[in-house]
């Protein structure tokens, strides 16, 4: 199961906890409603820090994948550079076997 599926079935559990206890809780009705809001706001405070932290994490990946597929463009890059010079340089050598 892929993280994101995990940190969603755990926030969905918590959060309905959450109601059905304050729902079952013997307060007033204003006293439950405001239990309720503050609850409501401590999820989405709570699910606000763990997308930020996806999107931290994702972003460092991100920027490690790109700096690898930098590196692999320029050695790829300096690779064929070689090769041409080293096909450049045998060229003289061609044209004489060639030519005899």
């Amino acid at each position: 199961m892929s993280s994101g599926k995990v940190l969603t079935s755990v926030l969905a559990g918590f959060a309905a906890g959450a109601v059905l206890g304050i729902l079952f809780a013997p307060d007033k009705g204003t006293e439950t409603r405001r239990k309720i809001a503050e609850r409501s706001t401590d999820l989405a405070d709570s699910v606000k820090g763990k997308v930020n932290e996806y999107a931290d994490v994702i972003t460092e990946k991100y920027d490690t994948v790109k700096q690898k597929i930098s590196g692999l463009a320029a050695e790829g890059k300096d690779m064929l550079n070689q090769a041409r010079d080293r096909g450049n340089a045998m060229k003289p050598d061609i044209r004489d076997t060639m030519n005899s």
